[in-house]
């Protein structure tokens, strides 16, 4: 059999303790379990098949551990984000919700979308990328420890001092350590200091895009702002003519974009004029600033193709 009979596609629905698999329409459907052994099983089966694509939601970091075995397996893989697959489900009519029916839509959504397959992370890109999000992890502990020393009790602020002198330490190591891990590398040292070049980039913007956006330098300005999920989407219909909005794309790059941005708007001889016609123009802060998240990015984008240092002239 050839063609699209053929074509076999496979959606899971991940929960803490289990994983269902429905195959294509739901014409066949099991069970494992969340962990290692189960990944065995179902990766085993799996190669039997020789699927099209696999597909699975991003359930806030319990897919990880599985994504991560079924893409060293060498099969495809396409991880998506929940709402893609709810707006599918009620396109369709599937209003009822079991995890086994997740699984089946899941493997209509795979069919009949066909999202992008998602690229193995290397070893270092998964390392950097842990080290930046205890970062993150870290920083909301100080930031929650000091807001609660303003009202705490005064026989309990010499311990919350204690712990937050101890978190800043860490934080201190942490970036440390982050800037050997970066300059270990003669690939990605190169990169960074290309990218710190720019005017409002620091070393952890620097280091979010290395880890989280290695297709930078390799798309064109349109595909890498829709990547990162800062390029407008039209809203219109008929004669209404909605405002243009992003969304989707790379959270953790835009959120550090963001920042970068907002610096940029300060110190960038390039940005900071920008943002300032477009406020004159008229535009909401908001709106201009995401422009200036565009404009930075497609920056950046085109030094790391050409691997040229800051000038005004870049883009």
């Amino acid at each position: 059999m050839t063609g699209k009979s053929a074509e076999i596609f496979v959606g899971i629905d991940v929960s803490k303790t289990r994983l269902d698999i429905s195959i294509g329409g739901g014409h066949e459907y099991w069970q494992v379990a969340n962990e290692e052994r189960g990944f065995m099983k179902l990766i085993e089966r799996l190669r039997s098949l020789h699927p099209t694509l696999i597909v699975l939601e991003a359930t806030g970091g319990l897919e990880l551990p599985l994504v991560a075995e079924i893409a060293s397996a060498g099969l495809p893989i396409a991880v998506v984000n929940p709402k893609r697959i709810r707006d599918f489900a009620r396109s369709v009519g599937q209003l009822a919700k079991t995890d086994k029916l997740d699984a089946r839509i899941i493997a209509q959504f795979a069919q009949m979308v066909r999202p992008g397959v998602r690229h193995l992370r290397t070893e270092e890109e998964e390392h950097l990328t842990a080290l930046l999000t205890r970062r993150m992890q870290v920083i909301e502990m100080l930031t929650a420890e000091k807001n609660r020393s303003y009202s705490t009790r005064q026989v309990m602020k010499g311990v919350l001092q204690r712990h937050i002198e101890w978190l800043q330490d860490d934080l201190k190591k942490l970036d440390q350590t982050i800037a050997e891990f970066i300059q270990q590398s003669p690939l990605w040292s190169g990169k960074e200091k290309v990218l710190r070049s720019v005017p409002g980039i620091g070393p952890v913007t620097g280091a979010t895009i290395l880890a989280n956006l290695p297709e930078l330098g390799t798309l064109n300005r349109q595909k890498i702002a829709a990547l990162v999920g800062v390029a407008p989407v039209n809203k219109d219909s008929g004669k209404k003519c909605g405002k243009r909005r992003v969304f989707g794309g790379r959270a953790v790059v835009r959120r550090t974009l963001y920042m970068a941005a907002l610096s940029a708007t300060k110190c960038n001889p390039k940005i900071k004029p920008f943002y300032e016609h477009l406020i004159c123009r008229g535009k909401e802060k908001k709106v201009a600033l995401t422009a200036c998240m565009r404009k930075l990015l497609v920056i950046l984008n085109v030094m790391v193709k050409n691997n040229e240092f800051w000038r005004r002239e870049t883009a």
